[in-house]
């Protein structure tokens, strides 16, 4: 974590710096292997393109203040929350569940995680387990409601409050199935900028790999929306998709990765996936085939920005660029809204904007941790 910028001056210099990314990502980038070219070449999208810089540069500005919630109910004592997580091993998840803990210290509550361990039958058996704790309120982890349909449904005969982090994939209160809300920034800007950041980075002629759990709905859902944006610019070729399950990435993704460098080689110049996990187990057969940390293929992680993206995107090493989430600041919003359903109030509506983080504007920050949050639930929890 880091200290908030706190002066116009420093936000001055973060988008100069912002700026001159971009301005020198567009001179370095090439649609081979990656080297430098003289000059600027010409896009076969001047308008997307054109269109996506001025996306990626708002972007990358850092905010200085809270543009959440600053009103709601007092905290009320004494309550229960179960956190049902998908897998542990995929680092939003923990991430989030890790900021549900701290809020939770912060407020007075009791919090348990129960992990699911990736599969169906896991889920399914940690959303049984978390019932029979009778808690005051049960988060869904990441993983599609639909899953644990007979489970939600007893929660719901119970009145248990229902709290989603990427359960759907829209943000906010959800009727089928019944969310008081689900906590996420919006696939659909999440999925765009990172296409907009591709076209960027390659001056709109790229050749990309999309990386993708087609289990999860709300991954799925996002790595067509990434699909959708980088057709939009007629030099950018989706060369192939690979359909990788999260809890898989350690064993499956060193091959796949492998195999796509025989199949295209220096044709493979980008990279976007559904969640940076990919890029860390793709490092050991990028570095097998002899390719530089900070050269092609040029990655983008389309979600969570896990400290481990920070750290290889700092170092440059096969990762260039993440699109993360909140963790922290989407764990203490998951007990607000909690403190809000258990005192009859409506959920906040409350959704971060989208960011993206690389090596210019992250200035070594391991977590993207915006601004004001923590300091402002606790003036609304003190009433």
């Amino acid at each position: 974590m880091y200290a908030p910028r706190k002066t116009a001056l420093a936000g001055a210099v973060v988008l100069a710096m912002a700026a001159a990314l971009v301005a020198g990502c567009e001179r370095g980038a090439s649609a081979g292997a990656g080297a430098s070219s003289p000059g600027p070449a010409r896009a076969d999208c001047p308008t997307v393109l054109a269109k996506a810089r001025t996306a990626v540069r708002r972007a990358q500005q850092i905010r200085t203040t809270w543009d959440g919630p600053t009103t709601g109910p007092a905290a009320v004592s004494g309550k229960r929350i179960v956190y049902v997580a998908q897998t542990m091993t995929n680092p939003g998840v923990a991430g989030a569940a890790k900021g549900v803990r701290e809020a939770a210290k912060a407020i007075g509550w009791n919090v348990r995680v129960i992990d699911g361990q990736g599969t169906p039958a896991g889920i399914q058996a940690a959303f049984s387990q978390a019932l029979a704790l009778r808690p005051s309120g049960i988060v869904i982890g990441g993983f599609d409601p639909r899953l644990t349909s007979q489970q939600v449904a007893k929660a719901r005969s119970e009145h248990l409050p229902l709290i989603g982090w990427h359960a759907v994939d829209n943000p906010g209160p959800s009727k089928d199935p019944a969310l008081f809300s689900n906590i996420t920034t919006k696939v659909q800007d999440v999925a765009k900028i990172s296409a907009n950041w591709v076209i960027v980075h390659s001056r709109g002629r790229a050749g990309v790999v999309v990386f993708t759990d087609a289990s999860i709905p709300f991954a799925r859902h996002k790595s067509e929306l990434i699909k959708k944006g980088l057709a939009a610019c007629s030099g950018v070729r989706l060369l192939a998709e690979e359909n990788i399950p999260i809890s898989d990435t350690s064993s499956r993704t060193p091959q796949e990765v492998s195999s796509l460098l025989s199949r295209f080689r220096d044709g493979w110049t980008h990279s976007a996936a559904i969640n940076d996990v990919y890029f860390a187990d793709a490092a050991p057969a990028l570095r097998a085939a002899r390719k530089k940390g900070g050269a092609a293929p040029y990655n983008i992680g389309a979600g969570d920005g896990d400290p481990s993206a920070f750290q290889r995107i700092n170092s440059r090493q096969f990762q260039t660029a993440t699109v993360p989430e909140p963790f922290a600041q989407q764990g203490w919003q998951i007990l607000d809204e909690f403190n809000r359903a258990f005192s009859g109030k409506p959920a906040s509506g409350y959704v971060a904007p989208v960011h993206l983080s690389t090596a210019a504007n992250s200035r070594g920050a391991t977590t993207w941790d915006p601004p004001g949050y923590r300091a402002a639930y606790l003036r609304i929890w003190g009433g």
